[in-house]
């Protein structure tokens, strides 16, 4: 149910409001067309509100929830990437990430397969054209879509049922809002100061609540020399519409809260928290929030969101978005937002590497480390080295990599606005979370782009060969996945080139190791698994030389892997269970996990289910643990099939429905 608290001050609409409800009432359910409502109407006109309170009022005739969308949110120059609003919507109808098809047309198919039959309300906001909207159509007959836009949108192929534009609100209901938004006697003792306040704001709902916080807050003076006052400074700003007002209460913001405001534009993703807010601002957490809560106040911030949500997110709207973007042109000094932006990409920077090694444990990084910033304080995550037990340090593991997925916007941004301004070193110590992101959630488009400005960033260096050696093996791997074995191949070959720039240091040796692997990987991802069994050994040599413990269990557990593949089970037992151990012993959750779930598959291929079992069912409490139904679904079909091999048709059962009930939960066929 995505929607927010109902609003206190609404008023009026009740034409519109009727004729949706008709609609509903006269439309008979049946086919897999939803109804289609649209509602437009020029910045500050209510539409939003008009939406959601629709959908609080329908939502009894709507059992399966209500979601909601909004398309500025995905807008990369002015296009709204269908595939990423799939993605949210798929996730709102708790589709897990390593579910989501990676394809487009796929993804419609799944979108498709989870709303078929449903009974839902989607909200679109903010739609700039028809071809925004067909993909996103639920495909159930019995659904509601509501699409907000600023001018109608004619070209909508097949049309809308319903199209409604909201005209301004009439004096009445306009005077109804500001005495609602005011609540003050000076309103019934100043009728015509009244009047003429509501005539300023044009009938405009946003220019109402604006207002009314105008005579909020200049509680002393009377109307009658406020309203002239408010108006003269509208006047003279020039600006026609909604910024006049926005530009009046700008104005008044102390210098902080102003220079937040201006910055908060510059922010790389959409949204922020209170956290990035302050590494932003740069005067500290006191500042900042100060500063929030003036915003607030003056109504170009909401902070109910934030209150009432769990991630501590908060967001400027799209008009406001654009309008402080305008003023910070406008009135920045010098280098003002310049100084801001690479301020906030380096605690980002240290951010994304402290849940990078809290998500993944220590390993070999090529990055510069980022220290603390002075004044900002860090994200709150949780070393799992510090944690008391096996449960806790997974857990706290786990909140890491889930922090990353929530952050991935700001993450994939981060990359690109850091090789845009020339901070190489920025762009190749952020490749190393995108690493571990996309280990978690293969197959997303934007890894690859942003290990492409990695990759340029240590070669426009220079310097740096390690940057070379591991961004292209980061690249290499992620290109493979997608297909381009050949470019794949180059970037390996670069990388090999590179190598004679190193010098024979501890760190230098591992790196040699690694791209051996990679070759190893690369060869398997071919299908040439003699061969790729071959560089894992030499990889694993090369590690127990160092000596590199975490190298040389890596390449065990690979080469086990490999062996398995080629038949030699007796031998791939072997090696998979001594990683297993390595990977127990030096508390490395991740590995633990995959290790014992490729121990199991071997043993149970040699028959021996006894061992398998325990090694398959602490794989599938983990996965629970993790609410990974990804890994829970493949670990039931493992046990389905030990389970009838054992002659326990009745448990197999069970487990092959488990597994179909998780996909398709998740919009994939069972």
């Amino acid at each position: 149910m995505q929607l927010p608290p109902e609003p206190a001050c609404f008023v009026d609409r009740e034409e519109q409001r009727e004729r949706v409800l008709r609609a509903v009432r006269e439309r008979a359910a049946g086919g897999d067309r939803p109804l289609l409502v649209t509602l437009s109407g020029p910045q500050g006109m209510g539409k939003t509100e008009l939406a959601r309170l629709l959908a609080r009022v329908l939502r009894d005739e709507f059992p399966d929830g209500v979601l909601s969308v909004d398309l500025d949110d995905f807008r990369m120059g002015g296009a709204a990437d269908p595939a990423d609003v799939l993605a949210q919507l798929l996730e709102s109808l708790d589709v897990e990430p390593a579910f989501l098809a990676p394809q487009f047309k796929a993804r419609c198919n799944q979108y498709w397969s989870k709303t078929a039959g449903a009974r839902l309300v989607l909200i679109v906001d903010n739609a700039r054209y028809a071809s925004e909207i067909v993909p996103l159509l639920p495909a159930s007959g019995g659904s509601l879509v509501i699409v907000t836009s600023h001018s109608p949108l004619r070209d909508l192929e097949d049309g809308a049922a319903l199209g409604i534009a909201l005209p301004p609100l009439e004096e009445r209901a306009a005077t109804e809002l500001l005495e609602l938004v005011v609540r003050d006697p000076r309103l019934a003792a100043d009728p015509d100061s009244v009047r003429a306040l509501v005539r300023l704001c044009e009938g405009l709902p946003a220019a109402l609540h604006v207002a009314g916080g105008w005579v909020r807050g200049h509680r002393l003076r009377p109307l009658s020399r406020l309203v002239p006052q408010l108006h003269s400074t509208w006047e003279e700003s020039g600006v026609p519409g909604v910024e006049r007002f926005w530009d009046t209460v700008y104005d008044g913001l102390s210098p902080t809260a102003a220079l937040l405001y201006r910055l908060l534009p510059h922010h790389p993703a959409l949204t922020f928290t209170a956290d990035s807010a302050t590494a932003l601002l740069g005067r500290g957490p006191e500042a900042c929030e100060d500063a929030l809560e003036e915003l607030d106040r003056a109504g170009l911030l909401d902070l109910s969101e934030v209150l009432s949500a769990a991630d501590g997110r908060m967001r400027l709207p799209g008009p406001l978005r654009a309008h402080a973007r305008r003023r910070s042109r406008r009135d920045a000094r010098g280098g003002e937002a310049e100084e801001a932006l690479t301020r906030l990409l380096r605690w980002l920077v240290r951010q994304f590497q402290r849940a990078d090694r809290f998500a993944a444990g220590s390993r070999l990084l090529v990055g510069d480390a980022f220290p603390a910033l002075a004044g900002a304080p860090d994200a709150p995550l949780a070393d799992p080295a510090q944690a008391d037990g096996p449960e806790e340090r997974a857990a706290r593991s786990d909140r890491a990599s889930a922090w990353l997925y929530e952050e991935r916007h700001a993450l994939f941004a981060a990359v690109r606005l850091a090789h845009e301004r020339g901070l190489d070193a920025e762009a190749v110590a952020l490749s190393e979370p995108v690493w571990t992101y996309a280990l978690d959630h293969p197959h997303q488009s934007d890894v690859i782009g942003a290990l492409r400005l990695a990759v340029a960033s240590a070669v426009r260096d220079g310097g740096r060969p390690a940057w070379l050696v591991r961004t292209r093996c980061q690249l290499a791997r992620h290109l493979w996945e997608a297909g381009l074995l050949s470019e794949a191949a180059e970037q390996l070959d670069h990388a090999e080139a590179a190598l004679a720039g190193l010098g024979g240091g501890e760190r230098d040796r591992k790196l040699g190791a690694s791209l051996v692997e990679f070759r190893g990987m690369l060869h398997g991802a071919g299908g040439d698994w003699a061969r790729a069994a071959a560089e894992f050994a030499r990889s694993r040599a090369m590690h127990l030389a160092i000596p590199n413990p975490y190298g040389a269990m890596l390449q065990t557990y690979r080469l086990g892997e490999a062996r398995a593949k080629l038949g030699e089970l007796e031998e791939a037992r072997e090696l998979l269970a001594e990683a297993h151990h390595m990977a127990v012993e030096g508390k490395r959750e991740r590995m633990t996990r995959r290790t014992g779930f490729a121990l199991a598959g071997v043993l149970h291929r040699l028959g021996r289910t006894a061992e398998a079992r325990p090694l398959y069912e602490d794989s599938l409490r983990a996965a629970v643990r993790r609410r990974s139904g990804f890994d829970e679904a493949r670990v039931h079909d493992a046990l389905a099939e030990l389970a009838q091999n054992e002659g326990r048709s009745a448990e197999a059962a069970e487990h092959r429905t488990a597994a179909r009930d998780i996909r398709r939960h998740n919009g994939l066929d069972a």
